[in-house]
């Protein structure tokens, strides 16, 4: 089976290239922006007509879209996460290779939901912020495409690589500047907040199994159970092996409202702390909050009803969140 992928070097892309690499009855090419792609092309400023060209030459069987951005205002955000997309869609139905498309999606389309519930694909999307916008936009391209596509909604990805901007990211970062300087106590702010975080190696595997399977429409992936970020915290400091007392810090009122773009996203603004891993005022030398704890704009709640991609996919998460953050923290503590 030949395989495109496209964004191989990005957080999920790397996780899902190992994959399938792994198959042996799976002949990979990566399409990219960087030198190390097999093909060089920018989904966002390239033409469908060259992108329709390349498929038809190497006419893959499945084509997974791992690009696009979190980060930028809602012009980048449309470029990269829209624009691109429209590009796959638009090349595929002018190919006559007849691939299959499974597009990597986000739980920020899906955007607040009722705290204690688990959210399901056929819950209208109502996006808090322009990342959720962009991706959702990307979602209804992929379904209005006539394709055999498929799109993986990927709620909170956590493990190895998880960038030093999301909330574990700069958790983890936090600590180790705390250990690093032997402060005995790290105040935190934030925490409140409770995600589905699913290790992106569960994730390689569901993309790996959609481009395998025939499901199409939107599938659900994640843990199926919400965590606290404060517990998160708690199991980062057990592995780190931290002993100092981790204290919680109110956010100041207000502060829960969206402010759009991607949990990594600070919100500048002068009379608020920075966000957990920034530096530390000088007012407070221990503190380390986070300005605005929902900037991804899904609230304060996301849990995942992942009953679809167990019974389309045969897919079940294998990796707990203890094993996610101790890979979280190794990489970290390399930077000690």
């Amino acid at each position: 089976m030949r395989v495109l992928l496209i964004g191989a070097n990005g957080y999920i892309g790397r996780f899902v290239a190992d994959r399938l690499l792994a198959d042996p009855a799976v002949q990979l090419t990566a399409l990219g922006r960087g030198d190390d792609a097999d093909v060089r092309f920018d989904l966002a400023t390239g033409s469908p007509g060259a992108l329709t060209r390349f498929l038809d030459a190497v006419h893959p069987g499945v084509v997974v879209n791992c690009a696009g951005t979190t980060r930028g205002g809602a012009r980048d955000l449309t470029r990269h996460n829209t624009v691109a997309v429209a590009t796959v869609c638009e090349a595929l139905r002018r190919s006559g290779c007849g691939a299959r498309l499974v597009q990597i999606g986000c739980s920020a389309e899906y955007g607040p939901s009722q705290p204690n519930s688990s959210t399901a694909e056929d819950a209208v999307p109502r996006p808090g912020g322009p990342y959720g916008v962009s991706k959702l936009a990307a979602t209804e391209l992929v379904l209005g495409s006539g394709l055999d596509a498929v799109v993986l909604r990927v709620f909170s990805p956590a493990g190895p690589g998880t960038p030093a901007g999301s909330p574990l990211g700069r958790l983890a970062e936090a600590m180790r500047r705390a250990m690093q300087s032997g402060d005995g106590e790290l105040k935190l702010g934030g925490l409140g907040v409770q995600r589905d975080f699913v290790d992106v190696r569960d994730v390689a595997r569901a993309v790996h199994a959609a481009s395998l399977s025939a499901a199409q429409g939107v599938i659900n992936i994640g843990s199926g159970r919400a965590v606290r970020l404060r517990d998160a915290a708690a199991v980062l400091a057990r592995v780190a092996g931290y002993g100092g007392a981790l204290q919680e810090l109110d956010g100041p009122p207000g502060a829960h409202a969206s402010h759009g773009g991607h949990a990594g996203h600070i919100a500048h603004t002068p009379h608020l702390r920075p966000a957990i891993g920034h530096p530390r005022g000088e007012s407070d030398p221990h503190a380390a909050s986070v300005a605005f704890p929902y900037p991804d704009g899904c609230g304060s709640w996301q849990q995942a009803d992942v009953r679809t991609a167990r019974d389309r996919l045969g897919w079940r998460p294998r990796i707990n969140l203890e094993e996610s953050l101790a890979d979280i923290w190794m990489e970290a503590a390399c930077r000690i």
